[in-house]
């Protein structure tokens, strides 16, 4: 009797063993979302990221999940009303704040202070991870806003790229002497583009979104305007979006535009002409935009340490010069910036350098409704459907409002 209660007791000990063990090895499962894809190849290298995180910390796989980029904000606030946000996202940065605002993701500040490595990274993309003096996530890569120039053309009138304004006017008014059908182009479409590309030149005149009701906004849209008025810009910018301004300058009819850092590759070897990058011309100060996305963690995970711990292994300089190199990024870092692979090229450099002065559009929750104010500023006084005063003073009305709703 006693041998068969200690065979019990022994059976119910290993039981119980075995039970522990079974629930030591369980892995963590974590959920990613990112706007991938396959295309371009970019999701090789985030897959060969979690491969090689995973491969470290075997305890913890990660479950990834391509969705389409213009539902990625839709679907985000979905999922957080409905508690099944994921553990690990990558977004938009202008987007970032408005998650932030909602609730969306997880509060990372003191993981970031334990962390200690903030000061490696660009003021620009890092101020678009904060909100309200809080950190919401970590910058993955950034591009920004340069001017493209055809250097065939410029040098067949004797002129560099223009460094200024005044050199930008100069060097419209000499190219519209030439062949060229137009000397310049912008994306003054009525979009997030619209917006992104006009704020560099309101940044430049020392103007800002709070406070529009000023000189330096009426000198950012007049550059426009002129330009458009005296033949230099087409008036269909108002409809073009970035890439129908870069199928111009493929084609050759216009000899200067501005656009971003996700064009090199796909004109490196595409053109028929020599061309080349230089920072946007400046005013006041020197100034782009930065695009670009962040990770951040979903505020309803029950894994954010574990979540942590793949952001900050994909801040590793081996795993995120890949990712970045991958999606044709720039590094949101100032050390990885110095890499050849961007300082030693002909073309990426002018956007390493402008990474010093690209300023993110971190304007709090309410800034998705103050780009449909700017955007519509920007049409009517392009189109000359408003004068400037009258829409300058009604969209300073309108987002002057709006400033005062941000928490």
């Amino acid at each position: 009797m006693r041998k068969a209660l200690l065979m019990g007791t022994m059976t119910v000990i290993a039981l119980t063993t075995g039970c522990a063990n079974t629930t030591s090895s369980e892995k963590t499962t974590l959920m990613w979302w990112d706007t991938y894809g396959s295309r371009d190849g970019t999701d090789v290298s985030v897959i060969n990221a979690i491969e090689k995180f995973e491969d470290a910390n075997p305890d913890i796989a990660i479950e990834r999940v391509s969705v389409p980029f213009s539902e990625m904000q839709r679907k985000l606030l979905l999922a957080m009303v409905g508690g099944e946000l994921p553990d690990i996202m990558i977004v938009d940065n202008p987007n970032h704040q408005a998650l932030a605002a909602a609730g969306a993701l997880a509060d990372l500040t003191s993981f970031v202070e334990e962390w200690g490595e903030a000061d490696l990274y660009f003021e620009g993309p890092w101020e678009s991870t904060m909100y309200q003096g809080r950190n919401y996530g970590l910058p993955f890569g950034s591009n920004n806003l340069a001017l493209f120039y055809n250097e065939e053309v410029l040098a067949d009138i004797g002129i560099d790229p223009p460094e200024t304004w005044d050199e930008l006017k100069e060097t419209a008014e000499a190219l519209a002497e030439t062949d060229i059908n137009y000397p310049l182009s912008v994306a003054a479409v009525q979009s997030e583009e619209g917006s992104f590309q006009f704020l560099p030149f309101l940044w430049q005149a020392g103007g800002d979104l709070d406070q529009l009701r000023s000189s330096e906004t009426a000198e950012a849209l007049t550059l426009w305007k002129d330009m458009i008025d005296q033949g230099y810009m087409s008036r269909e910018v108002l409809t073009l979006n970035q890439q129908d301004v870069a199928m111009q300058f493929v084609n050759g009819s216009t000899a200067m535009m501005v656009n971003g850092t996700w064009q090199v590759e796909q004109l490196r070897d595409s053109l028929d002409f020599d061309w080349g990058v230089v920072p946007l011309p400046a005013k006041e100060e020197q100034a782009t935009a930065i695009g670009g996305e962040n990770f951040a963690i979903g505020s309803s995970s029950d894994h954010i340490e574990e979540a942590w711990q793949v952001l900050s292994f994909l801040q590793e300089e081996e795993v995120l010069l890949e990712m970045v190199q991958a999606k044709n990024y720039l590094p949101a870092r100032e050390d990885l910036i110095e890499n050849p692979y961007w300082q030693d090229d002909e073309y990426y450099q002018a956007f390493a350098t402008s990474m010093e002065f690209a300023r993110p559009r971190a304007y709090g929750e309410q800034y998705p409704a103050i780009s449909n104010e700017i955007q519509n500023m920007i049409q009517g006084v392009l189109s000359g459907s408003q004068e400037m005063d009258e829409a300058i003073n009604r969209t300073a009305t309108e987002v002057d409002a709006l400033f005062e709703l941000n928490q």
